[in-house]
Order: structure tokens, then C-alpha cells, then sequence
């Protein structure tokens, strides 16, 4: 991060060896009540922060009608009880989040971390519809969609979100017990063909991109399925499941692609990481809300990064200025300092202070003004 005139804000900010320090003994609850509060919550040692951080992505923003729900993996290969391994994403090991994403503006709207079996979760209730109805939870009953892949989808699923004023649209997983047989074989299909299925509130439409491969989309928020004029003849719920699927996945690019991520070792750090990279993202999401100003990300960050450490600057010198301002004109009698100008000079002794800034200079760093009688000074002026 530089400045106008290309220098270096970092350095000024704090120096290294302080920043290693916070790092090494950042923590983010009681240490002393930790081993009390694990057994009732994984995610203890950096809960209460977490909490905080989501609420106020809930109550800031007011997303659109679509929203899109999907898995993020944070890579990371600390020691955790929950790590998860995903052999599909491009980083293996991570901790795994649940998202729901505003389709249009990529706003984190709700997230969720995946801390492994849940005890509160209700015996027949899957895991995918316990997710959906939670990240939802402060979006429905307000008319939006949903948009989810087949780990998500299912009928009973589309039933509750129908129950508070919201639609569901995602693909099928073709072992659903709910599907019908048909369906689940692998027959040889017409090529580009379609056939619909229908259920209380919800269509289920099988579309054929090749002889033996079929696609199965489930949807609540169509209730009608035309097809494309096109040659492979796209029923309108493939298209418009295509256009909204992406909204969490273009999150996490955007994410990583500016990131404060660093290597460590603790797992609260790396939430904590990822807690930032959203926050930024969000942030930019609000600022061209708000102000309507179309500006690059990059930009924004730069100067989000340089107001935020603007005011720790302004007061460590002001503690600085405050300092040298009560050191005496002079070391002392029989006593010399060391030059406070520049760091090259600090070998340099000095006896003198500077009128303006307060350091002691050194004959090196001393700008002599020659002296004028008073005639002479008068004349000039």
C-alpha cells in the first residue's frame, strides 16, 4: 500500500516487530472460561466476535429478490475439530461456511460455519433444509427466491420456504426418494427434450443435453415451463437457474482475490482472516449503495485501508509530537543526544534542538541561517 507520492503506508502505520506481537497474542474471548463454553460451542474461541460480525451484515444491508445459497471453503490446514476435506475445490483442506449471497450484488447476507453434527438439529430433519431454513431465516416471509445446488433441493424443502413467501430454484439430486422412477433410471432420452413433473406447489422439470445424461430441475417459483426456439430447446427453468446459481461462487472469487490472508497456525486467525476479506467486500457492496459512485475495488480497499489507519497515525503522532515537545532545549549541562532527524544520523550527536518540529539535529541535519544586523533587516523588508 503506497501513498501519492509512492511511499510506503505500512511502515508507518506501526513498526514490524509490534504487528508480530499483536499477531502472536491475538486472542478472542476469556481464555480462562474457554474449556466451559466448548462443550456447549465449537466455535467458542472466536464465537462471540463472529456473532457480532454477521448481525451486523443482516441489519445493514437490504438485499434483492434473489438470493443464492451455496458452500465457501476457507483454505486453511490448522488443528481443528471441524476441518473439512472437499476434493472437488481447488484448496483440499479448509473451514467449511454456509453462504446466502445477494445474487446482483454479491452481499453476504447470512453465513454459517460448519462445525460438524449438530445437537440442536431435530432427528428427521436433513441437514440441507436445517441450513437453508437458518441462513434464511431473517429473509423470508418477504416474496424472494431461493436459489441452491442438489445437495440442498428437495420437495419438502420448497414446502417451507412456499409456507413463509419464498420460492425455491436448484438442481435435483437424481437419489432423492422423492423423484419418480423414471426419472432415476438411465433410459435413452430424445436429445434437447423435456418433461415436466408437477407436485403441490412445486414442478419438477427433467431436461435431456444428451441421449443418456439428463438434468433435474426443482422449482417452486415457475408454474409454467415453456421452452427455448433455439435448437437445443432450453426449458426457461435451466436458463434461469444457469443466471442465478453463480452468486456465491463470484463471492469467494472476489474474496480471494483481495485477501489479508496469512499463514497461521490457530484456527480463531484464520476465521478471523475471512471475517475481514467479507467485511471488505461488503463494505465496497454499501459504499456504492450509498453514494452511488462506481469506483475499482482495488481503489476502494487502498483508501479504506489508509482511513482506517489515519487515525491510529494521527495519534501516535500526537503522542510523538507531545514527547519531543517536553524534551529540554537543551541535553543538559556537559551532555549530548543523539540526532532525531534522520535515521542515518543517529550515530551523530547532537546539543540543539529544532524550532519546529522539536528533534535534535545533528550539524549534518542543521540548516545554518546566516545573520543581518538590524539595518540590513530593515532595509529588506
Amino acid at each position: 500500500m503506497v501513498n501519492e507520492n509512492g511511499k510506503s503506508l505500512i511502515s508507518k502505520i506501526m513498526p514490524r516487530n509490534r504487528f508480530k506481537d499483536i499477531m502472536r497474542h491475538l486472542r478472542f474471548d476469556y481464555k480462562g472460561t474457554r474449556m466451559e463454553r466448548v462443550g456447549t460451542d465449537k466455535f467458542a474461541a472466536i464465537s462471540n466476535v463472529w456473532g457480532s460480525f454477521v448481525a451486523n451484515c443482516i441489519k445493514s444491508f437490504n438485499p434483492g429478490r434473489y438470493i443464492t445459497i451455496d458452500e465457501q471453503l476457507f483454505p486453511t490446514k490448522t488443528r481443528c475439530c471441524f476441518l473439512q476435506y472437499i476434493a472437488t475445490k481447488p484448496d483440499k483442506f479448509g473451514i467449511k461456511f454456509w453462504v446466502a449471497c445477494d445474487l446482483k450484488s454479491k452481499y453476504v447476507c447470512n453465513i454459517i460455519p460448519y462445525l460438524g453434527k449438530d445437537p440442536s438439529r431435530p432427528m428427521r430433519e436433513r441437514l440441507s433444509e436445517n441450513v437453508v431454513m437458518k441462513l434464511m431465516e431473517p429473509l423470508l416471509d418477504k416474496g424472494r427466491s431461493v436459489t441452491t445446488d442438489n445437495f440442498f433441493t428437495s420437495v419438502s424443502l420448497a414446502r417451507q420456504l412456499l409456507s413463509r413467501k419464498t420460492t425455491l430454484l436448484g438442481t435435483e439430486n437424481k437419489i432423492r426418494r422423492e423423484l419418480p422412477e423414471s426419472v432415476k433410471k438411465p433410459l435413452d432420452r430424445n436429445e434437447f427434450s423435456t418433461q415436466v413433473f408437477s407436485t403441490s406447489g412445486a414442478t419438477l422439470t427433467v431436461y435431456a443435453p444428451k441421449r443418456k445424461k439428463t438434468v433435474c430441475i426443482l422449482s417452486s417459483m415457475h408454474s409454467v415451463v415453456e421452452t427455448g426456439d433455439n435448437k437445443k430447446k432450453k426449458p426457461n427453468t435451466i436458463t434461469d437457474y444457469k443466471s442465478m446459481k453463480c452468486g456465491v461462487d463470484v463471492m469467494d472469487q472476489m474474496v480471494r482475490e483481495y485477501s489479508v490472508r496469512s499463514g497461521t497456525r490457530r484456527w480463531p486467525v484464520g476465521v478471523f482472516y475471512n471475517m475481514i476479506d467479507i467485511a471488505a467486500l461488503n463494505a465496497y457492496v454499501l459504499y456504492q449503495a450509498c453514494t452511488g459512485v462506481k469506483e475499482r475495488r482495488v481503489d476502494f480497499l487502498v483508501e479504506l485501508a489508509s482511513e482506517l489507519a489515519q487515525g491510529h497515525m494521527g495519534a501516535e503522532t500526537a503522542k510523538k509530537d507531545n514527547r519531543l515537545r517536553q524534551q529540554p532545549l537543551t541535553p543538559g549541562k556537559g551532555k549530548r543526544a543523539m540526532c532525531q532527524v534522520n535515521c542515518r544520523c543517529k550515530s551523530n550527536h547532537a546539543t540543539v534542538r529544532c524550532v519546529d518540529c522539536y528533534k535534535y539535529t545533528c550539524g549534518k541535519c542543521r540548516m545554518e541561517i546566516a545573520w543581518q544586523c538590524q539595518v540590513c533587516a530593515d532595509s529588506v523588508m
